[in-house]
């Protein structure tokens, strides 16, 4: 214990800066963003030190408490911003769709029938229409594309 209390008395609050060198290094060569912010609660705890003559047994307290507060701060950050995707229809490729005019492909019949998006063939409900006619996708209804006449 006492080598430890000689060396904190040593370095003082230099100690904290070459913590989060090390931490910001870390941070560098493991994947990921773990060491990040507690190399930045080691700089905000080394200026803490520097600026008042807080005992290392409380400087740790306090590293311990900004490290948590900004670990906590940022998952919560996060996950905000991974909940608003870029392209809110990336995985529904059919909603991807409506606006287009396509043409039926096979008659729609009592409701039923099939139109041509580029060159794939889809299911499509809507108003009756011959085969070749054009028809605007207004919506999906899952893997079903919904239609109107033009």
């Amino acid at each position: 214990m006492q080598a430890i209390d000689a060396m904190i008395e040593q370095f003082g609050p230099w100690l904290w800066f070459a913590l989060a060198v090390i931490l910001f290094v870390l941070e560098s060569i493991v994947p990921g963003v773990h060491f990040v912010w507690f190399g930045l609660s080691a700089v905000i705890v080394g200026i803490i030190a520097l600026t008042t003559s807080l005992g290392w047994e409380w400087q740790l307290i306090a590293f311990a408490v900004i490290a948590l507060a900004a670990v906590f701060w940022v998952r919560q950050r996060s996950r905000e911003e991974s909940a608003k995707p870029d392209v809110p229809d990336l995985n529904l490729r059919a909603a991807q769709y409506i606006g287009r005019v396509v043409t039926i492909e096979d008659a729609i019949v009592n409701g039923r029938g099939k139109v041509r998006v580029g060159d794939t063939v889809w299911v499509a409900k809507g108003e009756d229409g011959p085969k070749g006619a054009s028809v605007k996708i207004t919506g999906a209804d899952g893997t079903v594309l919904v239609v109107s006449r033009t």
